[in-house]
């Protein structure tokens, strides 16, 4: 059977982040309405979709999907389990902001069902957090792990942003110290990217902000990864950290280039050589499954270079490139293609290789896209 992901758009919020380019509304009168068309989606998909398949994981995000309540995630993951053949022991993540859920509201997300926890910390400064327009505190963020903790979550990743608009080195420790000194298995860091359409794009452009070059970037990267490998998180792809053993099943879906079906708005399906993508606006996307069942917006047949492109870059920008899986997949030679550059590479210290596994540095992670568009 195929392993297969899942993953649920839910776009509610209660307030819109400044550097936040997903799609999300805050408008509450259409709750009932998404509800009852994601469910009218998923069983219809599943039609065609469920045979020889078994869900390995599934992924509520957003949107703050923690923004609803145990019942309403519980009556889309029953669906789930209803129509489509899930693993026993699925990894079940819910995506949880700080100040949405208390004790009682995570022991209920426990109770049906979910086992993994993606809390949005983004900081632990209060000035940090501000300034991202965050609705939590710094004692909010940590209280909520430890709630996480104590309704028997095990698994609990969290989110934080560096490269933030004066934001110090030593500030940036500061975080990662509070950050591994807590009950987590996994970190996902991310540098601050000014997305179009935002309000923190907007400020840049109007003078307003002034953003760090991106040799302030670079260290504050090298030096996340050092710290954080040293905290016994290991890198598993460029922006996420894991304790051995809890590297997230839903990210290695993506990077392993495995299949996964989208739910909900805005939401992004891959199935054989083929991806499409759902209406991003709500109205469209209602409408669209009261009048077909389904509400794809546009979708790709991609052929055999680009899967193949596709293929290597998400290898190499996660745990490495497997030579001999890559061959046995596609029927070509890519090593042999791009032998003497590889070459150069690894004299320079961007990659390292062993036997058929290629894999880049430290080093070649900061560079990690200019690398990737020189290969072909």
């Amino acid at each position: 059977m195929k392993e297969t992901a899942i993953y649920i758009h839910i776009p509610f919020c209660d307030h819109k982040c400044i550097y936040c380019d997903f799609y999300s509304i805050i408008k509450y009168d259409d709750f009932e309405k998404y509800r009852n068309a994601l469910i009218t989606e998923i069983v219809n998909q599943a039609k065609i979709y469920s045979a020889d398949r078994k869900i390995i994981s599934i992924f509520f995000g957003g949107g703050t999907p923690s923004f609803m309540d145990a019942e309403y995630i519980g009556s889309i993951l029953n669906t789930i389990a209803a129509n489509f053949n899930l693993s026993n022991n699925a990894e079940i993540t819910l995506e949880t902001n700080p100040g949405t859920v208390d004790l009682n509201k995570l022991r209920e997300f426990k109770s049906i069902g979910i086992n993994r926890l993606s809390v949005g910390v983004q900081s632990f400064d209060a000035e940090e957090l501000r300034f991202l327009t965050r609705i939590h505190d710094a004692e909010t963020a940590v209280s909520t792990i430890q709630n996480a903790e104590s309704a028997g979550f095990k698994n609990i990743s969290l989110d934080l942003i560096f490269n933030l608009p004066g934001q110090s080195k030593s500030k940036w420790k500061k975080n990662l110290e509070t950050a591994v000194s807590l009950p987590i298995n996994h970190i996902s860091a991310y540098s601050l990217i000014l997305e179009r359409g935002t309000i923190l794009n907007k400020m840049v452009l109007d003078g307003k902000v002034k953003m760090h070059d991106s040799d302030f970037d670079a260290d504050l990267y090298a030096f996340t990864i050092d710290f954080l490998n040293e905290n016994n998180f290991e890198q598993y792809e460029v922006s996420n950290f894991a304790e051995p053993g809890y590297e997230c099943i839903h990210n290695n879906v993506y990077w392993k280039y495995k299949e996964y079906i989208g739910f909900g708005t805005s939401a992004h399906s891959f199935i054989g050589n083929k991806r499409w993508w759902n209406y991003s606006a709500l109205n469209f996307y209602l409408s669209s499954i009261n009048e077909k069942g389904e509400a794809a917006a546009g979708f790709e047949i991609l052929d055999n270079e680009l899967m193949e492109e596709e293929y290597v870059m998400l290898a190499l920008r996660s745990s490495g490139l497997d030579l001999n899986k890559f061959n046995y997949r596609f029927g070509t030679d890519w090593n042999q293609r791009n032998k003497k550059l590889v070459e150069s590479y690894i004299s320079e210290g961007f990659f390292q290789q062993s036997d058929n596994f290629l894999k880049f540095t430290k080093k070649g992670y900061a560079v990690c896209d200019e690398i990737l568009g020189n290969l072909h």
